[in-house]
């Protein structure tokens, strides 16, 4: 189940009392309540969460929001980036991940690094369908959840509208990115750290 912890195993009698004792001095630390197999599991490490959040970094508006609810949360965070953007944290559970200046690049090492449970934030579509088959959960820095039922329309709109620029049309770009933005993509983080 977890890479890292400690299995409290509670048989009969005691499963209760055990439940009740982890409840009041772990209660961050305490995952799943539910009896699975006998065991309850806390963790040992600093991280309270076995999954992690995987940014794009890039372009990604919203590095300071994820950093903010990761601490909060305790959840690891790997930055990818391309070493025209130098990154660095002084939070424990922010790692960096720096990759040549080369298309796709960073998408490689994202996808080299994403587990099903993880987070991915990022705003490519292509980036987003890959996740999704990997059993992670992609998120746009504006907080809107890519998922199996939505991804392939964006994609072709994406196809269609490549099409049009290459004939010489215009196409209508997406709006500016604003405060309500930042907030949409903290709420949507927020939910998705708690579930």
């Amino acid at each position: 189940m977890l890479k890292y912890g400690y299995n409290i195993v509670c048989y009969g009698y005691f499963t209760c009392l055990i439940k009740k004792r982890l409840q009041q001095y772990f209660p961050k630390y305490l995952k799943k309540l539910s009896v699975r197999e006998g065991k309850y599991f806390v963790t040992a490490n600093s991280s309270t969460t076995a999954f992690k959040i995987l940014v794009d970094a890039d372009s990604c508006p919203v590095k300071d929001i994820i950093v903010e609810e990761a601490v909060k949360t305790a959840t690891r965070v790997l930055m990818v980036a391309s070493v025209s953007h130098q990154l660095a944290f002084e939070e424990s559970e922010i790692s960096v991940i720096t990759v040549d200046n080369l298309p796709q690049a960073a998408d490689m090492a994202v996808l080299n690094n994403v587990s099903p449970g993880d987070i991915v934030v990022t705003g490519d579509y292509g980036l987003a369908s890959l996740v999704l088959a990997k059993s992670a959960t992609p998120v746009s820095p504006r907080g809107f959840i890519y998922t199996n039922g939505n991804i392939d329309r964006l994609l072709i709109q994406r196809h269609i509208d490549a099409k049009i620029r290459r004939a010489g049309g215009r196409t209508k770009g997406p709006r500016a990115f604003d405060a309500e933005d930042r907030k949409h993509f903290r709420r949507t983080l927020q939910k998705l750290l708690l579930t």
